[in-house]
This record gives C-alpha cells, structure tokens and sequence, in this order.
C-alpha cells in the first residue's frame, strides 16, 4: 500500500512538472511556435496510430463463429443427458475393468 502512494505522488509530481515546463514553453520560451508545432504533430500522430491499430486488428482478425453453428442450449435438458451418458460410460469402464 505505502508503494502504491508513492508511485502516485511521485506521478502527480512529474505531472504538475510537466503542465509547469509546458507551460513556459508555449507561453514564455522562444520556442513557442515550435513547441506548438511539436504538440500538434505528436497529437495527430497519436490518433492516427491508434486508428491504424484499430484496422490492423480489425484486418488481420479472423470473422466470429456464427451463432448458429454453436452448441448452445438454454432448457438444461442435454446436461441431464450428458450426465446419464457419462455415468453409463464409466460404468461400462468399471465392468470391463472388472
């Protein structure tokens, strides 16, 4: 727990730092219009990586199996015939066993 609050305080220090250093750069530095530039370019370029990522995954993943071809049954009457199933192998099992 006491490491937890120290890697929050210590990313609530570098993150006031930051907003403090960005600020005088885009407000106080010579290097405003550049550091603007920068900001921009590196936001833009962030959404549209994600935008790439997204159709990566959506390219290269295969389609979903259909609903129809899965087994799926909500009355709960195959469980009982799973079980009486399983029970008779394992007693034809024994007896072979025997």
């Amino acid at each position: 727990m006491a490491d937890d609050r120290i890697l929050g305080g210590g990313i609530l220090g570098v993150s006031v730092l930051g907003v403090v250093v960005y600020f005088w750069l885009v407000f106080m530095s010579p290097w405003a219009m550049l550091t603007i530039q920068v900001s921009a370019f590196l936001a833009v370029a962030a959404v549209l990586l994600i935008m790439a990522w997204i159709g990566y995954t959506l390219a290269t993943t295969p389609p979903p199996v259909p609903i129809e071809d899965l087994d799926l049954d909500f009355d709960g009457d195959d469980e009982e015939e799973e079980v009486e199933e399983a029970t008779e192998v394992e007693e034809e099992e024994e007896a072979e066993e025997a």
